[in-house]
């Protein structure tokens, strides 16, 4: 799996946090059909490996794991079947571990000089946060000295305000609460997911790239 070739092509990333998902893959089953198929399941939820294992057996889900604090995590992720991983911050030694088991790493950073931290990590591409706090604007300051790195917006993004930060160069923005809110998520309301899902792929996709 070419993940930077993935979220080039699809545009947007779902991350689903949740106190709690009843049906794992009702939900990736429901993003795949919405047409938003990348998908991170955050180790915020409790028992997510398991969660991850279930939502794997949907065909076309792209899944990754996400808020990846440690080796352990990234392994327990990598075994349940995740295809790529996610941190919120540099975290060198889940890099290492990425790379030793040849799986996608997306590294978190904020500041310019972390995002060159994370690039000599190894990092796949790079999850610039909180997006919204930063603005637009933020994304074409750093393709400045880092012009080939791929950057994902993430933090505060919706149907609204999505495609300036990709007009401003990310390769790609992840959709949140806005489309998978924890009590969605919590209480499986799929057709309610379903809908806000297509409004923020028709947002992205429309847009050139």
């Amino acid at each position: 799996m070419d993940l930077l070739s993935e979220l080039a092509a699809w545009r947007a990333l779902c991350i689903i946090r949740a106190p709690e998902i009843p049906d794992p893959v009702g939900l990736g089953q429901t993003l795949v059909d919405a047409g938003m198929p990348i998908v991170e399941f955050s180790f915020t939820t409790p028992n997510a490996p398991a969660l991850m294992a279930q939502a794997a057996k949907v065909d076309g889900l792209i899944l990754g794991a996400g808020t990846v604090m440690t080796e352990q995590d990234a392994r327990d992720a990598i075994n349940a079947g995740a295809q790529f991983l996610l941190t919120p911050g540099l975290r060198p030694k889940v890099a290492a571990e990425a790379i030793r088991q040849g799986v996608p790493i997306v590294l978190g950073a904020m500041t310019p000089t972390e995002v060159a931290d994370a690039v000599e990590l190894g990092a796949t591409a790079v999850k610039v946060f909180p997006a919204a706090r930063l603005g637009p604007e933020y994304f074409k300051d750093l393709h400045g000295p880092y012009p080939g790195t791929s950057l994902v917006a993430t933090g505060g993004l919706h149907a609204g305000n999505a495609t300036e930060y990709l007009e401003a160069g990310a390769l790609a923005v992840t959709a949140g609460s806005g489309v998978v809110s924890p009590a969605l998520a919590a209480e499986s309301r799929l057709k309610e997911i379903a809908l806000r899902a297509r409004e923020f792929v028709d947002a992205t996709l429309n847009l050139n790239p």
